[in-house]
């Protein structure tokens, strides 16, 4: 009886996470409109406060490791990427911990792509979500993992409905403009002074430009 109320919970958690996150619900029938607005406000910073009004404690348990056990359930898996990849770095914004989340949330990744959990997600917005810590989370590895998340968002683009694959090329084009930056510097630059590390001399000056991949996404 405990296991099962536990079990409510989890699932009322990670599903007020994923309502949230994806105000558009799970009909492919959005608005293109409507859906390049959620995807800006989710991209941009426009959720920040309500996420750490309402999910930072959340947010704590998941870095501690202690919903793990969500990741038995493809949707348990797409919350707990959510609240790691994303919700960490408005809990704790212009601070390293924003960042010390990546490896986690790549292993979920990489997992629900081995396990077939990323396949039962049935949304283009739920299988773009799953895929950002290949993008995310440096390493040595990260082009190759960079390849395959332009590969995963070619797939989604092509099968997404008609009115919404605009949206979807353009993340394409965006994970492709991500791989020429770290092609060129092997690692994320704009992280630097946050993280405490010395830039380059071309990594000041791609710093100074301003024109950071993640920024230019659904302007």
């Amino acid at each position: 009886m405990k296991g099962d109320v536990m079990a409510i919970q989890d699932r009322r958690e990670w599903d007020d996470i994923l309502d949230f996150w994806f105000p558009e619900g799970r009909s492919l029938g959005i608005d293109a409109q409507a859906h390049h607005a959620h995807w800006r406000w989710r991209m941009q910073g426009g959720a920040d406060a309500a996420i750490v009004a309402r999910f930072s404690d959340l947010t704590e348990r998941a870095a501690r490791g202690d919903l793990d056990h969500w990741a038995q359930d493809p949707h348990g898996r797409l919350a707990l990427i959510v609240v790691l990849d994303q919700f960490s770095r408005s809990v704790w914004r212009d601070d390293p911990r924003a960042f010390a989340q990546d490896p986690h949330a790549l292993a979920l990744t990489t997992g629900g792509l081995a396990n077939g959990h990323y396949d039962a997600l049935r949304t283009p917005w739920f299988r773009v979500v799953c895929g950002l810590p290949l993008g995310h989370c440096e390493g040595p590895d990260h082009l190759q993992r960079l390849d395959r998340l332009i590969g995963l968002r070619q797939d989604i683009a092509a099968a997404a409905p008609p009115p919404l694959r605009d949206i979807y090329a353009s993340l394409v084009s965006q994970a492709r403009d991500v791989r020429k930056v770290i092609a060129a510097f092997g690692r994320h630059p704009h992280r630097n002074a946050i993280l405490n590390r010395t830039s380059t001399g071309a990594e000041q000056r791609y710093i100074a430009e301003g024109q950071f991949p993640h920024n230019k996404a659904f302007q």
